[in-house]
């Protein structure tokens, strides 16, 4: 069994490890949803809609801006950021 621990893959169309694991990320919560649709979610359903799933939590994620090269006050990077844990 190979010990890819510490190991990072090779760039691939042109986007790093880092990156893909990002773009992949945003990916599974794509949606196209009407406005009146998304208008109803948000007064009948307690999640948040996929677009603040995926860019609330990046936005405060320094691996994202580390990722693709944010600086801070750039649209997806928070200025004063959230950080849990």
């Amino acid at each position: 069994m190979n010990d890819l621990a510490g190991k990072t893959l090779p760039a691939k169309d042109g986007f790093t490890e880092a990156q893909r694991f990002f773009l992949a990320f945003g990916q599974i919560w794509c949606d196209n949803e009407r406005e009146e649709l998304k208008r109803q979610q948000i007064q009948t359903n307690p999640h948040s809609l996929a677009e603040f799933r995926v860019n609330g939590v990046v936005s405060n994620m320094p691996e994202f801006r580390q990722a693709f090269g944010c600086k801070i006050g750039q649209p997806m990077v928070r200025q004063n950021s959230c950080r849990l844990w």
